[in-house]
């Protein structure tokens, strides 16, 4: 008998759990019938924890003890700007952690992203472990196809912590472009528009039987609902002043309430014209009430300038295909954000075409992610990738911490549930791309770009470089994503150090890099000397991940 195997979309706002019964694609429900989970976890004292719907409520009551939308801030380092952003808006510290992890501070606790994020899998994966009578281990976890190598690795690591054997961080437009599966006939071209809690990414496929081939995606990893609450919320806010409900300059307490209570309206306005949310007190201890009101029509005045930022990412897409909107055969709209009427016409307008509703938006994804575990899992269950060298993760076995000379190198050349396919049918096969470039920085503070933006998967680039001073026994390759020839323009992921080269004269060490990123869209990276032959000792230190030991500790504390 075989084991069951769950597809999970890991949300900003919500998360789902999937799998597949009896042939066809279902979503799990909980004992109350919920199929869609608030990704929100609070911390009201000592050890207790409160996941989902009931953490929901703590949104407008306790948001200094509670978390909601860590997806926004996962895999970053503590210096990017997004985090910086969010800590604006946050009713709690963010903490500079080890390795330039941020920190999330909530109470008394300490905690990074991956354990809120595990906080947040636990609890789907008991859902599925009391509707299925039996325990769940193994998982398909969707991302955000403009997710980075860290991002993607961070998940992977929140699934593990969550006791979870993770078997592909699957791009969640390719997700739900699966769950709606091909239809009779040729050829066929989709858009899937995924306006999620955080994140927006447009992704460009097209279909063939059972083959799913992505022509090219483009995304923001930091646009996506909670800007609409944002949006919405500053509209509040001047309303309250003008009533007199707020006195002053607001603090991020009354910030996450008016967030709250701006998410309330803009979900009432999916099906009727006009809300109304009434609170007993906005201020703590002022005692004054309030009542907000809106329509469609104020959301749409409000909201619009955020939406028309997401066809900007469209018209990249586009033209990384080569092709015109007027040139897609069906339109896929995924992510809760788009359940909003105004939302659904505009981006409906954009592609001069309807959009397909078989589905309900927030559950696609996960549908497709348990299509696709439900293929893969028997072939990869056992899987390891330690024969060349890698972790299953698809990390670097060495876990030693090098100290590099600051040396760089030389550049050298080169609620429909979709039914499954019969048995005897092919699985689906889907080739996707990475969304942006991977290169190395070279002396000069160029980037010598190995893999070009939106190459198709699995793809494997090799570049010789050589050492750039007299008697060099370190080289430190400083790798960054972007398309930018200048280094400082592009996002650093993080630095390869090569450790042990024979001392030489500057430039008769030539070291042979391979670049390799794999169906599953993580990055596996080799070095040889090529003189030798030697496969030189190498440690990737991904910029804004955890090291080795704190994840040992992390994961030591979940078993």
């Amino acid at each position: 008998m075989s084991r069951p195997v769950v597809g999970i979309d890991l949300g900003t706002s919500n998360s789902v759990v999937a799998t597949v019964l009896n042939g066809e694609a279902m979503v799990i429900p909980d004992g109350e019938g919920r199929t869609v989970f608030p990704s929100i976890a609070s911390f009201p004292g000592g050890e207790r924890v409160i996941v989902g719907h009931d953490a929901r409520v703590l949104l407008f009551d306790a948001p200094e003890r509670t978390i909601a939308a860590a997806k926004r801030l996962i895999g970053r380092s503590w210096h990017a700007s997004e985090v910086r952003e969010a800590a604006r808006f946050l009713p709690f510290p963010i903490e500079r952690g080890d390795n330039d992890v941020p920190l999330l501070a909530p109470g008394d606790q300490r905690l990074a992203i991956e354990q809120v994020q595990a906080l947040i899998l636990q609890h789907v994966k008991r859902v599925a472990e009391d509707y299925l009578g039996e325990s769940v281990t193994d998982a398909v976890i969707t991302v955000p196809a403009n997710f980075n190598e860290a991002q993607r690795q961070a998940t992977r690591l929140a699934g593990e912590l969550a006791g979870l054997t993770v078997h592909r961080v699957l791009n969640e437009p390719t997700a739900a472009a699966l769950a709606y599966g091909q239809r009779e006939g040729n050829r066929t071209r989709i858009a899937v528009f995924d306006l999620g809690g955080g994140t927006f990414d447009i992704t460009l496929l097209e279909v063939r039987g059972h083959v799913f081939e992505v022509l090219a995606t483009a995304g923001d990893t930091f646009l996506g609902g909670e800007d609409l609450d944002h949006a919405i919320a500053g509209l509040l806010e001047q309303r309250a002043r003008r009533d007199g409900a707020i006195d002053g300059t607001p603090d991020a307490t009354v910030g996450r309430r008016l967030r709250a209570i701006a998410e309330r309206l803009k979900i009432a306005l999916t099906e009727s014209t006009d809300a109304e949310v009434t609170v007993p007190e906005l201020v703590p201890g002022s005692g004054r009430g309030a009542t907000f009101r809106l329509s469609r029509n104020e959301l749409r005045d409000t909201c619009l300038p955020i939406l028309q930022q997401t066809f900007l990412v469209c018209d990249e897409a586009l033209g990384l295909a080569g092709i015109a909107a007027t040139e897609i055969d069906r339109l896929l709209l995924v992510g809760g954000s788009t359940r909003s009427p105004f939302v659904r016409e505009t981006v409906e307008q954009y592609f001069f075409r309807e959009a397909e509703s078989g589905i309900n938006p927030d559950e696609v994804v996960a549908l497709g992610a348990a299509i696709f575990a439900h293929s893969i899992v028997p072939v990869a269950a056992g899987a390891a990738a330690t024969a060349t060298g890698l972790g299953a993760d698809g990390a670097l076995l060495d876990d030693d911490l090098l100290q590099p000379e600051n040396d760089l190198p030389v550049p050298g050349t080169a609620t429909r549930r979709p039914k499954l396919p019969p048995p005897a049918a092919a699985p689906p096969l889907l080739i996707d791309v990475i969304p942006r470039a991977l290169g190395v920085r070279t002396a000069g503070g160029y980037t010598d770009i190995l893999i070009p933006r939106n190459s198709s998967v699995p793809v494997r680039e090799v570049r010789d470089y050589a050492t750039s001073k007299d008697r060099q026994t370190t080289v430190r390759l400083v790798i960054h994503e972007g398309e930018s020839r200048k280094a400082e323009e592009n996002h650093l992921l993080g630095e390869l150090v090569l450790d042990g080269l024979r001392p030489a004269p500057r430039g008769d060490v030539v070291i042979e890099v391979a670049f390799e990123v794999g169906v599953d869209g993580l990055l596996r990276i080799s070095a040889r000397d090529l003189e030798t032959g030697v496969h030189q000792q190498a440690t990737l230190h991904v910029a804004g991940l955890h090291d080795a030991e704190t994840v040992a500790r992390m994961r030591r504390a979940t078993e």
